[in-house]
């Protein structure tokens, strides 16, 4: 795992320059660091030496001729056939890495090497004689690859504030993105927190020359289920696929650990990788809140030996500013935190972990996609729960309303995501700025489309699988084991798990079973009978578990004196009042601490990027550190 950096070279003093970018991102390759610098380009690397650890795996990396240069960030699992068919082409390695595949192959197939290959991965390569640059990010956005035009200069990098180093680079907040947040509690679209800074969607490469900027998408998730095998046959199907991805997962030259928490998705990986340490965090000793006494029994049940930590109120809230830091762009989910210590506990063992992030999304795992077609009600007409929904729209909100509201409402009109912070109106509202940010459904459209006419569950699945998992899960995911110079693998996240999960019915990813006299809705149904199958049978009951993703106790903090202080302090600030309307800040905050609201989310989301904003507004990039 690494990090890389870029520009096309138009300054006088590239090697200072490049230089300071790859210093800023030193945490994701404190190994090893390498530039290649011509009247064209400036290229940095910082390593993390996972395979072929020798200096030999040393980047950049060049062709034969020297005339390709490669910088790269990710691991490629099926490097070793994609090798053996290059040398047969003709093609001499230099190194055992996976990374010298790249640049060979794309000398040989060129954009149709991206269809060969089976990793996470963001890299570019610069053709000398040719003046171009080209570059591509994996199929579900698991490593992140940002870029800008400043002036003349084409910019790139793993992370944001590596640009800030560069002295075309011009700071400036885009407000945009700060309406949009304000409802989805990431930035969901291409678009950054900083003006003119773009992501390279998954699954799209770029290429770049004389000015001219290129995108294309190369690969997409197509849903077209098979109903002629039965529900036996999928779940061994899962079982041999999902094994075959652990196992090229836990290709490397060092150790190789993984994650713990008591859901299914870190169990069955645990379960299956055979690795010897597994990692938990958790808060106090209040089971909704931590799990570690679950991890254990786990770990000892399957024979491993497990490193855990409670994470005390004051190192969570000491660490705010350094994780808005490393996430570049404000991230109000909790569990970031949380998920950067299990990943500091994990690197103070080994450089690689195994995660189970995306087996919610791809194999049906939310708890809200057992809503489409469960109850009574979804089988009356539309016309009716449409009208029903409009009467109830009129009441004061609370949970019965709030049923018909969202059951008068088609799929594309409820929902957006697995977060749904503050409505237009309420962002509107709270807001002193004006913005072109659009409707939350304007965004969200572009993806329903292409699912039109499948079920919902499948519609959600989709929209979530390209907003949620890249804005949400990913980001967190890959920006904290970073911070912490730690590799996070996720074996859920394989284009054959996905060729294979796209097929499955609906039927078999929710479902629903009889459970005494009442009918409880299952999700990851085949998915979770599969972990059954292939978990010890003492701890399978982790498959019947309902989700309950990262357990944070925001709203229990929030009651407290000191931590309702903390947030009233950041509310009451100038920047809450250059941007926001801070007696609805106060209001939210009072009804919270009263108990007449749990509101708890809301005012992380504003919080979260009140915190970020001074660290890279008023502090210029710099952080904090009070743990």
């Amino acid at each position: 795992m690494c990090g890389i950096v870029g520009f096309t070279n138009k300054v006088a003093d590239a090697a200072a320059v490049i230089g300071k970018m790859m210093d800023r991102i030193r945490h994701r390759g404190p190994d090893a660091s390498g530039k290649y610098i011509d009247e064209g380009i400036a290229l940095g690397h910082r390593r993390l030496s996972i395979i072929d650890i020798s200096s030999q795996g040393d980047q950049p990396i060049f062709n034969e001729d020297r005339t390709k240069v490669l910088v790269f960030n990710g691991e490629i699992y099926n490097y070793r056939d994609i090798r053996s068919e290059l040398v047969k082409a003709g093609h001499t390695f230099t190194t055992n890495t996976d990374s010298e595949v790249l640049i060979h192959g794309y000398e040989e197939y060129g954009t149709k090497l991206l269809g060969k290959l089976r990793g996470m991965f963001s890299f570019v390569i610069w053709d000398k004689v040719s003046g171009e640059l080209f570059g591509a990010r994996d199929f579900f956005g698991i490593k992140p690859m940002y870029y800008a035009v400043m002036g003349d200069t084409f910019m790139f990098g793993s992370e944001i504030k590596c640009f800030l180093e560069h002295p075309d680079f011009r700071k400036e907040l885009n407000e945009a993105a700060l309406e949009n947040y304000l409802t989805f509690q990431y930035s969901p679209t291409n678009e950054t927190f900083f003006k003119g800074v773009y992501k390279l969607m998954p699954a799209h490469y770029f290429k770049y020359k004389n000015g001219e900027l290129e995108i294309k998408r190369y690969w997409d998730i197509k849903f077209e289920a098979d109903e002629k095998p039965d529900l036996k046959e999928w779940v061994e199907s899962i079982s041999q696929t999902f094994k075959g991805s652990v196992q090229a997962h836990k290709i490397a030259d060092v150790e190789v650990g993984s994650f713990l928490s008591s859901g299914v998705d870190s169990s069955y990986v645990a379960a299956v990788a055979d690795v010897d340490k597994t990692f938990t965090v958790g808060f106090g000793k209040d089971e909704k809140y931590n799990e570690i006494g679950y991890a254990k029994e786990f770990s000892k049940a399957i024979g491993k030996e497990n490193f855990s930590k409670v994470i005390a109120p004051e190192e969570y809230w000491g660490s705010l500013e350094k994780i808005q830091y490393h996430m570049d762009e404000p991230l109000a989910d909790p569990s970031a935190v949380a998920l950067y210590f299990v990943c500091n506990i994990a690197s103070q063992q080994l450089k690689v972990a195994l995660s189970g992030e995306g087996a919610d999304e791809i194999f049906g795992g939310y708890n809200v996609y057992s809503d489409p077609g469960g109850t009574f009600y979804d089988r009356l007409p539309k016309f009716f729960k449409r009208g029903v929904g409009r009467l109830a729209g009129k009441l004061p909100a609370k949970r019965g309303v709030n049923f018909f509201v969202r059951k008068g409402r088609t799929v594309e009109e409820r929902f957006i995501g697995n977060a749904y912070m503050f409505t237009p109106q309420e962002r509107k509202r709270l807001l002193k700025i004006t913005t072109d940010a659009p409707d939350p459904t304007l965004i969200t459209r572009h993806y329903y489309k292409r699912v039109k006419g499948l079920d919902d569950v499948t519609k959600m699945q989709y929209l979530d699988l390209h907003l949620w998992m890249m804005g949400d899960i990913l980001l967190k995911a890959d920006k904290m084991s970073m911070a912490n110079s730690l590799e996070v693998r996720v074996p859920f996240l394989d284009k054959e798990v996905m060729k294979l999960a796209q097929r499955i019915p609906v039927k078999y990813r929710v479902t629903h079973k009889k459970k005494t006299e009442q009918t409880k809705y299952i999700t990851k149904y085949a998915m979770r009978l599969a972990a059954k199958k292939d978990t010890p049978q003492q701890t399978a009951k982790t498959a019947e578990k309902k989700k309950l993703g990262f357990p944070v106790p925001i709203r229990v903090w929030l009651r407290e004196d000191k931590y309702h202080d903390i947030v009233q302090g950041a509310f009451e600030s100038e920047s809450a009042k250059r941007f926001f309307d801070t007696q609805m800040l106060e209001k939210l905050l009072e009804d919270h601490k009263n108990g007449r609201a749990d509101n708890s989310r809301k005012i992380w989301t504003v919080f979260t990027f009140l915190i970020w904003y001074r660290v890279y507004f008023e502090h210029n990039g710099e952080y904090a550190q009070t743990v």
